[in-house]
């Protein structure tokens, strides 16, 4: 490696940092940012996060950026099993959110009408597609 910093790595830290800050945000306002980021069933959340639960998603998300900025910055320094390993979880967990539980979200969903859907199917998914396909490449390209 000639000392820069890949792209894929810097481009997963990046977009990481911003959903831990929403998350974070999102925590300790009584907000929850525009419609559609939670799936209903008859205009009803599906599941209703508290702030431990948001937090918690934010600290995964920080860990993520993490490790895939030891996977692309120092992906020699300390053992090096650690950084490979989190950007396979990342690329796998993201994948399976992509692709979904066939019902409520992901690209396979079958309720398809309702404000999250629509948001799921045009930013979230493709989102989530798309950081499986950078940590896949940060993994097995560098």
């Amino acid at each position: 490696m000639d000392g820069s910093i890949p792209i894929p790595a810097l481009v997963l830290c990046a977009a990481f940092v911003a959903l831990a800050g929403v998350h974070v945000f999102w925590a300790f306002s009584q907000r929850t940012g525009p419609g559609g980021v939670i799936p209903t069933e008859n205009g009803e959340p599906v599941f209703r996060p508290g702030r431990a639960a948001t937090l918690a998603v934010a600290a995964l998300l920080a860990a993520a950026a993490g490790a895939t900025l030891w996977r692309g910055a120092w992906p020699d320094t300390g053992p090096t099993w650690i950084p490979r390993f989190g950007t396979v979880v990342i690329a796998v967990v993201f994948a399976a959110r992509a692709i979904g539980d066939f019902r409520l979200v992901g690209f396979f969903k079958q309720v398809r009408d309702t404000p999250f859907a629509r948001s799921d199917s045009l930013v979230f998914s493709p989102l989530c597609a798309a950081i499986s396909a950078l940590a896949l490449w940060l993994t097995l390209g560098y």
